[in-house]
C-alpha cells in the first residue's frame, strides 16, 4: 500500500459563474477539484455567483495558497475575476487581468494579432441594425458576439432568411463582429507555459462534427454533447502547416501576454490542389475547458501528461508567477 502523498495547500477551485458557460465550468470546476486531490492539494470548489461579497468571503474562509479559475465566459475569463483576485492578493491560474480582457474582447483581440502580423479573417464590427438592414459582407459569413466563449451565439450566414433569424434571436448587446467564412476544417492548438524555455505547443487537433448531429461548424451543442464532434490528434495535415499552427499558437499566446494554458482555435482551408492549407487564426481562449471532452486535457495527455499532472502544472505556474512578482 503505498504512502499518501504530502498536503501541498489549499488550492480553491472557482467554478460556475454567471455566464452563459455556466455548466460547463461547473463541469470543469468538479473535475478540477478531483483532479488536484489526486495530485497532493487539499482542493474545495466555489461556486461563484454574481454575488461579489459571498465570493470574496468564500475566498477569506477557505483561506488558499493559490486559486485554480476553472470560471469560463464573461467575468470568469474576461478579466472581472482576476481583478477581484489581484485585489485579494491571491496567486491564480492561467492569464492575468489585461491578457484575459484583451482575448475575451473579440475586435480587441483582433488588432492585436493584425498587430503582430498573425492571420485573421476579414471583418469589422457591425450594429445590430445594420445587420437587420443588409449583409455587411458577401455571403456567406461569421456573426460573433464581442464578448463570449465557447461559440455561445455563433451563426454563419448563407442567405438573406438566416441573417433575418440571427438578427430576431440576438441577445448580445447592441454590435457584433462580422466576419468572412473561411471553408475547410477546424483545427486547435494548446499551449503549455509551464517551464524556463517559455510557452509551448502541444499538439493540433482536427475537430470534425459528427454526421447526423446536426451541427455544421465546432458549435457550442458540438463541443459540449456526447456524440456531437470528433477529435484526430495528431491532425492529419500537411506537416508544414501542422508546424505553422503550432508557432501560430505560441506566437498569439505570446502577443496577448497569456500564461499558464491557452487554446488557439484556427480555420483551416485545405482546399487547394498542392496539399497546403491556408490557416486563419479565430481566436485564443484564455480558459481553456477542462470537461472531459475538452480539448486541452485530451491533448496534454496525448503528449503525456495526465489530467492530474495538467491541473498540478497549472498551480505551480500560478505559485512561480507569484513568487517572481513578490521578488
Amino acid at each position: 500500500m503505498s504512502a499518501p502523498q504530502q498536503n501541498k495547500g489549499r488550492i480553491t477551485v472557482l467554478m460556475g459563474g454567471a455566464s452563459a458557460e455556466r455548466e460547463v465550468s461547473l463541469s470543469s470546476g468538479k473535475g478540477v477539484v478531483a483532479a488536484l486531490k489526486e495530485a497532493g492539494y487539499d482542493a474545495q470548489g466555489l461556486d461563484v455567483t454574481r454575488d461579489l461579497a459571498a465570493v470574496v468571503a468564500g475566498l477569506t474562509e477557505q483561506k488558499p495558497v493559490a486559486v485554480f479559475n476553472a470560471l469560463h465566459g464573461r467575468f470568469g475569463e474576461d478579466g472581472a475575476i482576476q481583478g477581484v483576485l489581484e485585489w485579494l492578493g491571491l496567486p491564480y491560474t492561467h492569464s492575468g487581468l489585461r491578457a484575459s480582457a484583451n482575448a475575451m474582447d473579440k475586435e480587441a483581440s483582433r488588432q492585436i494579432f493584425m498587430t503582430a502580423g498573425l492571420p485573421v479573417a476579414e471583418g469589422r464590427v457591425v450594429a445590430i441594425s445594420e445587420l437587420a438592414e443588409k449583409d455587411p459582407l458577401p455571403l456567406p459569413y461569421v456573426v460573433k458576439p464581442l464578448d463570449e466563449g465557447s461559440s455561445v451565439g455563433v451563426s454563419i450566414v448563407r442567405n438573406t432568411n438566416q441573417r433575418a433569424q440571427v438578427v430576431e434571436e440576438w441577445r448580445y448587446g447592441p454590435v457584433a463582429l462580422v466576419e468572412q467564412y473561411i471553408p475547410g476544417r477546424e483545427i486547435t492548438v494548446g499551449v503549455l507555459d509551464d517551464g524556463p524555455d517559455g510557452p509551448r505547443a502541444l499538439t493540433v487537433t482536427d475537430i470534425t462534427p459528427n454526421a447526423g448531429s446536426g451541427h455544421d461548424f465546432y458549435d457550442y451543442a458540438a463541443k459540449y454533447g456526447a456524440g456531437g464532434s470528433r477529435h484526430t490528434l495528431p491532425a492529419e495535415i500537411h506537416p508544414d502547416d501542422f508546424a505553422r499552427a503550432c508557432e501560430l499558437a505560441v506566437a498569439a499566446h505570446k502577443a496577448l501576454g497569456c500564461s499558464g494554458a491557452s487554446r488557439s482555435d484556427f480555420r483551416y482551408d485545405d482546399t487547394s490542389a498542392d496539399g497546403h492549407g491556408k490557416i486563419v487564426l479565430l481566436e485564443v481562449n484564455t480558459q481553456p475547458g477542462m470537461t472531459p471532452t475538452s480539448l486541452l486535457p485530451e491533448q496534454a495527455a496525448y503528449c503525456g501528461t495526465s489530467y492530474s499532472e495538467l491541473c498540478d502544472l497549472l498551480v505551480q505556474d500560478a505559485l512561480r508567477r507569484a513568487d517572481a512578482t513578490r521578488r
